[in-house]
């Protein structure tokens, strides 16, 4: 990303803006939250607000130069070592910090140690580094996730396995002591078998491993019209959360030669891909959350712990760049094909999405957890109306007779109106009143038919749209007004 670029996207986890130069110590663990996240610019000239100022037209550059680079020395270990240059932007000077992702995490302030000096990059601030997130660096230094961790409190045969076991079995694939070795769910030491840390979350055996579902009225928090929460086998959860994601959006159905096809308002693949990645990629190191799944009128919304793997960044994930967080429930569900390929979850539900003629999904880190909106179809009350109240050739002269004669015709009059058998007449007026255009006016000889008001007909529509209905008629609607 250009500099220009990095500039004019504000500040965020890689970019952080300076008028002047800091102190000693703001450098510092600017330097040490870049080193133990994803790298970063820290770039002097620029105000809060992204406007270029430059430095002072008097400052000798390569002093100002020399005086970072002693800054970072004396204060951060180990040692990093950045790249310190100037550039121009706009005839103005920038001075241009640049840190990369370190190996020998965590990095920290040498004069309060390692267990109160370090810090990492959340969003556009720097945060001091709890005892989780340094055991969660020292584990990046080694190559290994916390789920590939051996548990040595848990007894092995205690564990009940049938729910990974039946999904084994499912999948046509067996999954004995050999294959559990080769995918790190168990580690033998000296002739005992112990679970690792991902076995365990795939079995649901740590508290903080749910997810909390909930139907929001309208599109705020404010009131809930359902919630539920699944524990258990994360493959249940799963089921769960997209059993529960459909009972609250709309499904219609489509005639196509001889068969119905039923469809989703939302691709069901985006609803999976969504509901995998948050389980994949969340960080169950951090053991106070869990997952949240909102549906809301206008959005389902699937909120993850964790910040993207400290590595990628916003703009890595847009151009498909893809980490693995947790290796061993990745691993596991390559093998039974929730995963299809690397890195293309992202791809699939933007394009699944888009295929469908909606907004495109938002898949943003915020803070430190990952955030996945998928925007619903918003129903525009006025094109429900027209869809509803479509009218054919014979229904539009029948409208101009009652606008003619005082919103009043019998079956005999549509007969003339229309040159048409009674039978066919009759059929024609009944299906207006299944459409909601008409309403039958007394009973046997003294029958006749008139329309009803089109604000009345608009009203039943709004409160059809607003309580996330689908009926195809107003009748319909009057119907399941009934029922309520």
């Amino acid at each position: 990303m250009s500099l220009l670029n990095a500039i004019q996207g504000g500040e965020g986890k890689s970019v952080e803006f300076k008028e002047e130069l800091p102190s000693s110590q703001a450098i510092a663990k600017t330097v040490i939250a870049f080193s133990n996240t994803a790298g970063g610019k820290l770039i002097i000239g620029v105000n809060d607000q992204g406007e270029v100022t430059g430095l002072k037209p008097d400052v000798d550059i390569l002093e100002l130069q020399d005086k970072v680079a002693s800054v970072i020395y004396d204060n951060c270990y180990p040692n990093v070592l950045p790249d310190i240059y100037t550039t121009i932007i706009d005839n103005k000077v920038l001075l241009v910090i640049e840190v990369y992702r370190g190996n020998l995490l965590p990095y920290y302030l040498k004069k309060y140690g390692k267990n109160e000096g370090a810090y990492i990059r959340i969003g556009a601030t720097n945060r001091k580094a709890s005892y989780e997130n340094i055991l969660e660096l020292e584990r990046q230094r080694m190559n290994l996730s916390f789920d590939q961790e051996v548990n040595r409190e848990v007894d092995f045969h205690s564990l009940d396995l049938s729910p990974i076991l039946d999904r084994f079995t499912k999948a046509n694939k067996s999954l004995d002591k050999s294959v559990m070795k080769n995918l790190k769910l168990v580690l033998e030491d000296n002739n005992t078998i112990y679970p690792s840390n991902g076995l365990l979350i795939l079995l649901g055996k740590f508290e903080h491993v749910r997810m909390k579902c909930s139907r929001f009225k309208g599109t705020t928090m404010d009131v809930f019209l359902d919630r539920k929460e699944y524990m258990g086998d994360l493959f249940t959860q799963l089921e769960n959360a997209e059993n529960f994601i459909k009972n609250y959006i709309k499904l219609s159905s489509e005639i196509k030669g001889l068969q119905r096809e039923d469809q989703y308002e939302l691709p069901i693949e985006a609803i999976r891909e969504s509901l995998v990645n948050a389980v994949v990629h969340r960080d169950y190191s951090n053991d106070g959350r869990d997952i949240k799944v909102g549906i809301y009128d206008d959005v389902v919304n699937i909120v993850s712990p964790g910040a993207f793997p400290s590595t990628i960044t916003q703009e890595d994930l847009l151009e498909g760049r893809s980490e693995i967080r947790n290796k061993v429930i990745a691993r596991v569900f390559k093998e039974l094909n929730y995963i299809e390929q690397w890195g293309s979850g992202i791809r699939r539900i933007k394009s699944s999405c888009k295929a469908r003629g909606l907004k495109e999904p938002e898949i943003v880190e915020k803070g430190d957890f990952v955030d996945v909106s998928l925007y619903r179809e918003v129903i525009d009350a006025d094109e429900k109306i027209n869809d509803i109240l479509a009218l054919s050739h014979q229904e539009e002269k029948v409208i101009e007779y009652l606008k003619a004669n005082e919103n009043r015709i019998t079956t005999r009059e549509a007969e003339s109106v229309l040159d048409v058998a009674e039978r066919r007449a009759r059929k024609i007026l009944k299906d207006m009143v299944g459409k909601g255009i008409l309403i039958r006016v007394g009973r046997t000889t003294n029958t006749h038919y008139s329309m009803k008001d089109i604000d009345v007909q608009r009203r039943e529509v709004v409160i059809n749209t607003a309580n996330n209905e689908d009926y195809s008629s107003i009748t319909d609607i009057a119907k399941y007004k009934d029922e309520k």
